[in-house]
């Protein structure tokens, strides 16, 4: 039988345009052709022991329906958030396979590397998989202390399905004194062991959890039947201990994202944010929750709220913009079918500058400080090489590696975080020129509410093409929005988008002044910002982290990985650098830098005398600060 398409299998309503997009080809057909044997009557079941997870590992069981003859499972590939195949094989362990208390012998495939296949007896209406799923490879994903259950690392399903009409109920089994947080309802809860209800399996994928010994679950916001939590899971106790200023602004996000979209698109919204050193920092948006990673101190030390504070807003957001709307062709009947990234500079971009909105607006950061804020984030597109020879929309088509890409000279090569960082260059300055074309009369806001429509539904999906973007944008203010986006998205842009500066009432200038998001980043990211002095970042260990292509360091031969022992003869720390840059500002004399890299040292000598150099957004005088005005909160506190 085959599948709906993609336009009807997610009951959207999608303004008329799946049909256009589907005409013109552009949609393709339905590629889910198997009929799910695992239905709500007769669901698929899952039982993760989490009892050891504080070692590193948990235990799957799954009863997966089944009919007799050849039969093939599969590990999830293509993972929703993550915008890549992602789905980590190296999790797996021990897989056992049997029917009727009887093992059956598995192979996996020779080209598909997440299918595995196996031959079903007669007689056998369910096979049982179980495995071991290793939480820590290939990433940190439980300490002693807590775990982060990301639920497609830790089943398989009947291959070739679609995932809106495949059930799946799970059950968890916790760890002593361990408590747990997730979007997914909670049918019963007694000793260790929790059931979940039964749902789609796109539902469960889209629902993680997170456990641990010491958390705490605090209520944000309720309307009616309608509420968001905030689920916290420490690897120490006090770092649960929020002051009541950093929590009060965490409570203003769903008033500034209602009033933002005019909308709402989830029932009850759990933001779960785990709080270690040893988890890895991450942000990954489902429809109903966030799966949020942070710094054991994040909640506490506002340092990490001025340069991280969008971190659960972003993520927020991502629930109307991403979960509700999507691309058209990055939405899938299941999790072993590529996903389309060129319109991530949408999807991901517009988010990069919603969330940081939403940020400032609810109070998280101050809206004063977002012109500094803006001076960084310009500043770094600004300066980066790569953008000379690749347009933004190569990044997001390419994002599926580049979201891996690790190694040197990243500047050059240019990374997936720039089509989030220049994604809100790009979408402040739509932005501010409806701003400007209405008078202050219309905004994105404006757009975001057409965006955004109906009103209140519960989790369903309206997906989107270009065509459809450009159209509502026109239906707030007429523009060249298509030539817009071709010369900023899909040509090379020799720079990042820069008219909202002017027109919103700023222009950029460099001082010795150090700019205070780029300051609370050095402090609490341990690195020595001289990107636009000598040409360089330094990380921990004295190691640089990049070198800008044409700077002082570049043609004196500096390199990624080369570590800095010495300055002018002195051990190096941040405090001899920046006594030397600025005595250079005078002598005119070169520094003299040895480094070291492999075991191999070196002396070069920098031709540097402009002193330090940090970014800054200073007021036109006698225009209007459409900034302050964007950055206002729109909603009551």
């Amino acid at each position: 039988m085959k599948s709906k398409s993609i336009c009807s299998m997610l009951a959207v309503a999608s303004l008329g345009l799946c049909a256009a997009a589907s005409a013109a080809g552009l949609i393709p057909e339905p590629n889910a052709n198997a009929v799910p044997l695992a239905t709500k009557a007769n669901p698929e079941t899952l039982v993760l022991d989490a009892r050891t997870a504080g070692r590193g590992f948990m235990t799957s069981t799954m009863s997966i329906p089944v009919e007799p003859g050849p039969f093939t499972f599969v590990y999830p590939e293509w993972i929703p958030g993550e915008h890549g195949p992602t789905g980590p094989l190296a999790d797996i362990s021990q897989l056992k396979v049997s029917a009727n208390g009887h093992p059956l012998t598995w192979r996996r495939d020779k080209v598909d590397l997440y299918a595995f296949h196996v031959d079903v007896p007669q007689g056998a209406t369910a096979i049982t998989v179980r495995f071991t799923v290793l939480l820590n490879s290939p990433d940190v994903m439980s300490t002693p202390n807590l775990a982060v259950v990301n639920w497609n690392r830790v089943l398989f399903y009947q291959n070739d399905i679609n995932y809106h009409n495949y059930y799946l109920k799970v059950s968890l089994i916790l760890p002593p004194g361990w408590g747990y947080g997730t979007a997914l309802t909670t049918t019963s809860h007694a000793g260790g062991r929790v059931d979940f209800a039964e749902e789609p399996l796109t539902y469960v994928v889209d629902s993680p959890l997170d456990m641990g010994r010491y958390y705490k679950q605090v209520l944000l916001w309720h309307e009616g039947t309608a509420h968001q939590w905030l689920d916290m899971f420490a690897d120490a106790p006090q770092d649960l201990d929020v002051p009541a200023k950093i929590l009060g602004a965490y409570k203003n996000m769903t008033p500034e994202a209602l009033a933002l979209y005019g909308s709402r698109h989830w029932y009850n919204y759990h933001s779960l944010l785990v709080l270690s050193n040893k988890v890895g920092f991450q942000g990954i948006e489902h429809h109903q929750s966030s799966d949020d990673r942070a710094p054991a101190s994040f909640m506490v030390n506002p340092k990490w709220q001025l340069i991280a504070g969008d971190l659960l807003t972003h993520e927020f957001s991502h629930s109307w913009n991403g979960k509700y709307r999507r691309p058209w062709d990055l939405t899938t009947d299941n999790y072993q079918i590529p996903q389309r990234t060129d319109l991530l500079w949408v999807y991901e971009g517009m988010n990069q500058y919603l969330g940081d909105l939403l940020s400032f607006r609810a109070g998280i950061r101050k809206p004063s400080e977002y012109p500094q804020y803006l001076a960084a984030i310009y500043t770094q597109m600004k300066t980066e090489p790569g953008r000379d020879t690749e347009p933004l929309i190569d990044l997001t088509t390419a994002a599926p590696f580049l979201y891996e890409a690790r190694g040197e000279y990243p500047s050059i090569r240019r990374t997936a975080g720039d089509f989030y960082t220049e994604g809100e260059l790009l979408w402040l300055d739509v932005d501010s020129i409806i701003r400007e074309k209405t008078h202050g009369k219309k905004s994105l806001d404006t757009f975001l509410h057409l965006y955004s429509e109906p009103k209140f539904t519960g989790p369903i999906t309206k997906t989107y093409t270009r065509a459809d973007i450009e159209h509502l944008l026109n239906e707030v203010v007429p523009y060249n929005w298509h030539g817009f986006f071709q010369r900023h998205v899909y040509e090379v842009a020799k720079l990042p988008p820069s008219g909202e500066l002017k027109r919103s009432g700023w222009r950029l200038v460099y001082t010795a002044k150090p700019n205070p998001f780029i300051q609370a980043r050095e402090q609490m990211m341990h690195m020595n910002y001289q990107w636009l002095s000598y040409g360089f970042n330094i990380g921990r260990n004295r190691a640089l982290l990049d070198v800008r292509e044409g700077s002082p360091a570049w043609n004196a031969g500096m390199a990624p990985g080369m570590k800095i022992e010495s300055v002018d003869g002195q051990s190096y720390s941040p405090s001899v650098l920046k006594y030397v840059m600025v005595q250079a500002e005078h002598t005119h004399a070169p520094t003299t830098f040895i480094v070291s890299k492999d075991g191999w040292f070196q002396t070069l000598e920098v031709s540097y005398f402009g002193g330090p150099r940090y970014p800054h957004l200073v007021r036109i005088p006698g225009t209007v600060n459409m900034l302050a005005k964007i950055m206002a909160p729109h909603a009551k506190h």
